[in-house]
């Protein structure tokens, strides 16, 4: 039986390691796999289309897929999630106790359509009352100067967006005072280093992201998985293929979570940790598929479009492959 070549990147967690281990096959499919960092994979499947299929950025697909632009189209697969509330971190000498105190304030993000900040300034809105428009925006490297927007943006009215001098990055601007506060995906060094005056926002995010997902049940999404648009149409099968098995890799990594001897980590309490999870989300608490994630994701969709990310509202027939909207029973 002749099996379809296919170029696979992903990161490597435990809910994709079973591809990369061989322990789950793409049925028809001949995979060469990459195991790449989100920036560079993102970078390269987007602007230059290196690979049959990859981890895709969520803002940049659904933007890119809004104006038509898209090489890519979704599979209803999410190997990255991540609450966000652990993202923010302030001066703790600009009188910036809860998130109203950020109104009027100078943020700092590493660009403004980040995945992570999309979701952050959408729970700043709902939750807390803290509009786009109420903070003054900069942008640039968090680490590394000279960082700039990977997709064009055209801002609501009233959104004040700047750059930050091309030599300077957020972390150092953080220290010094010039940035009130920063929200990104990654802590800045200053915090690691434990600068003075430099503190989390949400000092018990833990607790305050089970309280978010208790009320909205939202478990935000970071990262989708994409098929080149043309291989599916070649192969109309495809789709579907990759969807079950990124969630057959999936399920091997929640099983194991679930039925822990020796933690497959290095944490003390992994056990205790997944049993917690699964209180809270339930036994399925890394869920792929489109009704298991149906509020994540029009949230998601809602705070894009009206942050001035997506040229035109989305839907979720509009992101993702048809084959995968639903997945057959038996």
């Amino acid at each position: 039986m002749h099996r379809v070549p296919l170029t696979v990147a992903f990161s490597n967690y435990d809910r994709t390691r079973p591809l990369l281990e061989g322990k789950v096959s793409i049925e028809g499919c001949e995979p060469t796999y990459f195991d790449l960092e989100p920036e560079e994979m993102f970078h390269r499947a987007l602007h230059h289309e290196e690979f049959d299929v990859a981890e895709l950025s969520f803002s940049n697909y659904v933007a890119l897929r809004a104006r038509g632009e898209c090489p890519y189209v979704a599979i209803p697969i999410f190997p990255g999630r991540k609450f966000r509330h652990s993202g923010i971190y302030v001066r703790t000498d600009r009188g910036i106790t809860k998130p109203q105190d950020l109104k009027g304030k100078l943020v700092g993000v590493p660009e403004y359509q980040v995945t992570a900040v999309v979701w952050m300034r959408g729970v700043l809105e709902d939750e807390y009352g803290v509009k786009p428009s109420d903070i003054r925006w900069r942008t640039g490297g968090l680490e590394q100067a000279g960082r700039t927007e990977k997709v064009a943006l055209k801002l609501p009215a009233g959104v004040e967006l700047e750059l930050i001098p091309s030599t300077r990055t957020l972390s150092e601007m953080l220290a010094s005072g010039e940035l009130d506060a920063v929200i990104a995906p990654r802590p800045p060094s200053v915090y690691l280093k434990r600068a003075p005056n430099v503190a989390r926002l949400f000092e018990d995010f833990v607790s305050a992201e089970k309280a978010y997902f208790k009320k909205t049940s939202i478990f935000p999404i970071m990262h989708l998985v994409g098929v080149l648009e043309s291989k599916a149409k070649r192969y109309p099968w495809l789709p579907a293929s990759i969807y079950k098995a990124f969630d057959a890799a999936k399920e091997l990594a929640l099983a194991e979570l679930r039925s822990i001897n020796i933690p497959p980590v290095a944490l003390p309490w992994v056990e205790e940790m997944a049993n917690e999870a699964m209180s809270l989300f339930g036994r399925d608490f890394w869920p792929y598929g489109v009704q298991a994630n149906k509020a994540t994701i029009e949230a998601f969709l809602r705070y894009h479009h009206t942050q001035g990310l997506s040229a035109k509202a989305m839907s979720i027939a509009d992101l993702f492959a048809p084959s995968t909207l639903e997945q057959s029973k038996i």
